[in-house]
């Protein structure tokens, strides 16, 4: 066994008798050997209890022998015996001295049969007359080759030896012996589930200690456990649904005896199959428990559904099966994985006939199993879902569970939803009951509890009724626990009823808050104060009398507190800023300066930085107040710079904020308005402002001689952005029609255009028409055609530059980077305006 086992694995042994063996020179030491599986916190969570044996060997007696030095031999190598049993064991070593010896015992004598029916032997070898001598091993073996009851009986003596400890070792030896019993059970299992019960216990005796393990992987008896299993499965369903049959057909003929004769002994033998059944299932899944310890056989399970298996077991009502099935359950429920296939497999709506169940083991590992499962939120509302909160609740009262059902609750209360659902149990007036008759030191899982039931409107007022809340903070005041007050704290959040009760207790808030600010006990303090906004409480008085204004300010210096410490400390200036009165006293003693450095410092802090925010909103509604935060500070401008912040809590206050200062103030409208404008266009400004810097760039560095990106060019050059599909389809020609004057239609300013004067028509400073940019000098009478495409892709030719022209007009760039004009020999300048090149 591995050390890392010891702390989970309890081992028990007490002694009960010696006696002599029936037929060899031989005391047999009988003990009882009681293991517990313990917990990660050292408790109990499933135990079995054995009778087993040693047999001590005294070859050596004869009659000469020193009866009281063997007696002390053997008390000295066995620590099962007592030193005080010296007198017994030298009486016994006298019977043996004086006895006759007798032969081995006849291997067809009738004392060998398991029942009067061969056939339907029972898995127990306990049950067999016979007693298994380790020195006939090999005889047992020979019956393995026999017909099936001689197997039965072969196996079930090799397993009687396999249920002593000491004999493992022996056994292990003898690879002859493991290979049969392996070779059997993959040959016969189907013929006899008697058979293969008896020799997958002997293999779960082995894999009880992890050296013998690499031998039950050898020979592969995990996987053909894992077939046995699916198989017996399969068999049970057909098994159930004929049942099922004969029990509608006796249902439906009710007056025939015959039909209901024959459903009664179908239920009797379904009964007795089903509990063999169950006894293979047990040891079956004991060994793939025991060979899980490895967590890459426990992944290769895993894919062979051995949670889909595990969970159909949970229907069955076999209370030693099910402990074992939900303990396997648990111990896979660990990862992620596992989980995800049992709530696939609706294990959670399968447990809920065992909670709560008479049997306190199989109910304390479901509870365990079911504390694994509620990690994940999709479990935990089923839980909620298949009604077992109200269970749970009623296990409270249970000191053998309570523990464990205080964790699942607390991990059902994290989520709100779920939160709603505690008014409709008791669970609120047992855990209050559990909370103020607890002593000084409460459990940490009953008060989380607590703190997470307080989050929710209406289980506060239930906390509340009476004298709950009274209650509640004496014991918390008396004991200064400062989880008690995080759960006061989370009460006190709510509005309605419950905000006023705090009135009373909120000279003793102050004083805590003052004179332990840096425990967590005065921090709860403080939260609360922060909390409590009601629109009828005197602040000015507050702050007067306990002199918090310094105090405040000290809090508020970067650096001179934790971040939640001063957190707080703004969340109570917002708070008692609701106050006209004092607001202008917080304003005037210089806090807003205070809060603007601080928001410098915690920038990065969202809920800092909301929280100062909405103290400047607070401020803004008093008039006592708004004068001084737009005249006298920079509190506007830092607003303007969080109105686009990412997040949108921000956004929110610092919008509404900005709204009432620049209704009060017309210079900071414009300023907020213009800021709103440049936020709106940035796109198109940051557009603008990046072709003036690269203007700026190519006055320094020149043209490189390659096309530019988009960002490079003049925008007025490209059309297509402008003006979408009309452009893409072929409406508007670069250098051909300007579509501010030229519609769809060939329309010019909704008439045709034939190039002569129309009515309407500007005319320029030297009384010449205006014509439309592209038509001049063109004879629109000689069938000019404005939408003519270019049959190619080389470029447009104008007649004008005497070359070739890209489709925005531009002459094409010959080799070297020359441009050519009409005569080829001399390079022109060329402007990269819009309207492109002009000969003229």
């Amino acid at each position: 066994m591995q050390v890392e086992e010891a702390r989970y694995l309890k081992r028990k042994v007490k002694f009960s008798s010696i006696d002599v063996h029936p037929t060899e020179k031989a005391l047999v030491v009988n003990y009882e050997l009681e293991a517990t599986i313990l917990g990660e916190l050292g408790d109990p969570m499933l135990g079995e209890r054995k009778e087993c044996q040693k047999i001590i060997r005294v070859k050596s007696l004869n009659p000469g022998s020193d009866l009281t030095t063997l007696a002390k031999e053997i008390i000295d190598k066995c620590k099962l015996i007592h030193p005080s049993k010296l007198l017994e064991v030298e009486q016994l070593l006298y019977y043996l001295q004086s006895r006759k010896d007798s032969g081995p015992p006849s291997k067809a004598s009738g004392k060998t049969q398991l029942q009067e029916n061969p056939e339907v032997p029972t898995y127990d070898a306990t049950e067999i007359d016979e007693v298994a001598n380790i020195n006939e091993v090999d005889d047992y073996m020979e019956l393995l080759y026999e017909d099936v009851p001689e197997k039965i009986r072969g196996s079930a003596l090799l397993l009687q030896l396999s249920r002593n400890p000491d004999n493992l070792e022996e056994l292990f030896a003898n690879e002859t012996v493991i290979g049969a019993l392996a070779r059997v059970l993959r040959e016969d299992w189907k013929k006899s589930t008697e058979l293969a019960t008896n020799i997958i216990y002997i293999f779960f005796c082995f894999s009880s200690f992890t050296q013998f393990h690499g031998v039950i992987m050898h020979f592969k008896i995990g996987a053909l456990c894992m077939n046995i299993l699916e198989h017996e499965l399969k068999k049970y369903d057909l098994w159930n649904d004929e049942l099922q049959k004969k029990k509608k057909l006796a249902e439906s003929e009710k007056d025939n005896v015959k039909v209901k004769e024959d459903y009664e002994k179908s239920v009797k033998k379904f009964s007795e199959l089903v509990k063999k059944q169950e006894q293979l299932l047990r040891v079956a899944f004991y060994l793939l428990l025991n060979l899980s310890e490895d967590l890459a056989v426990e992944m290769k399970m895993k894919n062979k559904n051995v949670v889909k298996m595990l969970v159909k077991c949970l229907e069955r009502d076999n209370f030693e099966l099910l402990i074992l099935v939900v303990s396997f359950l648990k111990k896979l429920s660990i990862f992620i994985e596992n989980k995800k296939e049992m709530s696939k497999e609706n294990v959670i709506s399968k447990l809920t006939k065992l909670i709560p169940c008479d049997h306190e083991d199989l109910l304390n590992i479901t509870l365990r199993l079911l504390l694994n499962l509620s990690f994940d939120s999709e479990l935990r509302s089923k839980i909620v879902k298949f009604g077992l909160l109200p269970k749970l609740v009623g296990l409270l009262n249970n000191e053998n569970h309570k523990m464990i059902v205080l964790c699942i609750l607390y991990h059902v209360s994290m989520d709100d939803k779920a939160k709603s659902m505690f008014t409709f149990t008791d669970c609120i007036p047992i855990a209050m009951k559990l909370l103020l008759e607890s002593p000084e030191k409460t459990d940490i899982e009953l008060l989380s509890l607590c703190i997470n039931l307080a989050s929710n409107k209406r289980n506060a007022q239930i906390i509340c009724e009476g004298q709950g809340l009274k209650m509640l903070m004496k014991r918390a005041f008396k004991f200064r626990d400062p989880l008690l007050m995080k759960m006061v704290r989370n009460i006190s959040q709510h509005d309605g009823p419950t905000k006023n009760l705090f009135v009373d207790y909120i000279s003793d808030l102050a004083e805590a808050m003052l004179q332990a600010d840096n425990d967590d006990f005065g921090v709860e303090a403080l939260g609360i104060l922060g909390n409590l906004t009601i629109p009828d409480l005197d602040y000015e008085l507050i702050i007067r009398e306990y002199e918090l204004i310094p105090w405040i300010k000290r809090r508020l210096e970067p650096g001179s507190a934790e971040d939640d410490i001063v957190l707080d400390v703004i969340i109570l200036v917002g708070t008692v800023c609701n106050d006209d009165a004092c607001a202008k006293l917080l304003a005037e003693s210089n806090i807003i300066h205070c809060l603007i450095e601080l928001l410098n410092a915690k920038q990065e802090d969202d809920e800092m930085v909301c929280q100062i925010v909405y103290v400047f909103y607070q401020m803004i509604f008093h008039e006592s107040t708004r004068e001084v935060i737009i005249k006298d500070t920079q509190a506007p401008a830092y607003l303007i710079d969080l109105m686009h912040d990412k997040n949108a809590e921000i956004r929110k206050v610092c919008d509404n904020t900005l709204d009432i200062i620049a209704e009060f103030d017309p210079e900071w409208a414009k300023r907020i308005q213009l800021e709103k404008f440049r936020w709106h266009n940035s796109q198109w400004l940051d557009m603008i402002e990046t072709r003036q810097m690269d203007e700026m760039a190519d006055q320094y560095y020149g043209d490189e001689g390659y096309d530019p990106y988009l960002q490079d060019t003049d925008i007025l050059d490209r059309p297509d952005l402008f003006y979408g599909d009309a452009y893409e389809n072929g409406y508007i020609m670069d250098g051909h029609l300007t579509p501010e004057y030229i519609d769809e239609n060939g329309m010019y300013d909704g008439q045709p255009y034939d190039g002569q004067p129309y009515e309407g028509q500007p005319y320029d400073a030297h009384g010449q028409p205006y014509m439309p940019y592209g038509y001049d000098g063109i004879d629109i009478q000689d069938g000019y055609e404005p939408y003519a495409r270019p049959e190619s892709n080389m470029g447009f030719i104008d007649e004008r530059y005497g070359g070739t022209v890209d489709q925005y007009g531009r002459p094409i760039q010959q080799e070297y980077g020359m441009y050519q004009n009409g005569h080829g020999d001399e390079e022109d300048e060329y402007d990269f305006g819009y309207g492109g090149y002009d000969p003229r």
